[in-house]
């Protein structure tokens, strides 16, 4: 076991984890809500340091990332556990794999799941593997916040970028350690819906959102995800409300080129949710309805997806995905020390990242 960090104490109810919304208080013995931070003696302990449930070459389009480093791989490793407990997850498998003994939380002891690596390995998989990205992903990497931190800190020291898949719900000081060493980012804007954050998803809107904020302010490159689920977050006026936050962020100094993507997946029943699948027709209808206000709106998780980036000053195709098949022929290197691609065909800049 490692030590954990972000804990506080709590008198004689035990010890405050501050890395969330949740600000569980654990009695020793005992894990928080995320069932992988727990108190054993009074300190906050992380039993599953090291521990990577996932690990696999991807295409950086699975994160999903269509801005950053088109049609390379990323070396991807997952974890166990989730600090929400949505009803629908699409990797429950491995978020909810923790074995709880209550609603609470889980024994301190838990059997550890996946290999156990250390953050050397992770680097030199990546290195191996001609990756010069590694993506902290699948299930929710930040409630592994120390073994994060001390990977990226390696990865940068050895020219490997780190990527970031997460919902996004930690609080400031654990969001500024860990984005001051992110590269790229995709976040999920689950909905637009703080009740809905509370009461179903587990979570905090207002958390996820000045997280998004963060991460732009710190230059991460950022783009957003929301899983559109049948009965849950699919009215034309949420999915308005988060076209509206998005088109209000600013990613850079020349918004049409610097705008935040968004990418709208299709939800499948999975876990505990059983509403019928998204229907791709009301993806693109609602693709369509809110490119009129932002410029970088994707579908994702539905066949036969194609999905392309055009120029926004001469329209012509900068990137085309045809599932994972991407071709990038309307791309030309960036400038020296300038880290944006620029248009083939008309020379304008681009929001895609090198």
């Amino acid at each position: 076991m490692e030590t954990a960090r972000f804990f506080s104490a709590n008198g004689n109810a035990g010890i405050k984890c501050g890395l969330c919304s949740h600000s569980c208080v654990i009695a020793n013995g005992s894990s928080g809500i995320c069932g992988v931070r727990c108190n054993k003696g009074g300190k906050g302990l992380i039993p599953f340091y090291g521990y990577v449930t996932a690990l696999a070459l991807d295409p950086i389009e699975k994160k999903p990332l269509y801005h950053f480093r088109p049609g390379s791989k990323i070396l991807s490793a997952g974890f166990a556990g989730c600090n929400l407990k949505c009803p629908f997850c699409q990797n429950w498998h491995i978020s909810q794999s923790v074995k709880t003994n209550s609603d609470d939380g889980v024994s301190c002891g838990a059997d550890a799941q996946g290999e156990k690596m250390s953050p050397g390995d992770l680097v030199s998989g990546a290195l191996h593997k001609g990756s010069n990205a590694i993506a902290y992903t699948y299930s929710e990497p930040l409630v592994h916040i120390e073994f994060l931190l001390d990977c990226m800190e390696l990865a940068r020291r050895n020219g490997i970028a780190n990527v970031l898949v997460t919902n996004g719900c930690v609080n400031g000081e654990a969001a500024n350690e860990v984005l001051a060493l992110t590269d790229a980012a995709n976040i999920d804007l689950k909905c637009f819906s703080a009740e809905t954050y509370s009461k179903v998803l587990g979570g905090d809107l207002d958390t996820v959102l000045a997280f998004i904020k963060l991460a732009l302010e710190k230059k991460v490159h950022v783009e957003l995800t929301t899983l559109v689920v049948p009965g849950l977050n699919d009215s034309v006026e949420e999915l308005d409300s988060c076209a509206a936050f998005i088109a209000n962020l600013r990613a850079g100094p020349l918004r049409e080129t610097q705008a935040v993507p968004w990418h709208l997946s299709a939800y499948h029943p999975e876990y505990r949710w059983n509403a019928p699948p998204t229907e791709a027709k009301f993806l693109l209808e609602i693709k369509e309805r809110v490119s009129k206000t932002l410029p970088y709106v994707y579908t994702g998780n539905i066949h036969g997806e194609e999905n392309a980036t055009v120029c926004l000053h001469c329209g012509k195709a900068l990137v085309r995905r045809f599932g994972y098949r991407v071709e990038t022929f309307g791309l030309a290197a960036p400038a020296q020390g300038e880290g944006v691609f620029r248009c083939a065909r008309c020379g304008g800049t681009t929001g895609i990242r090198n």
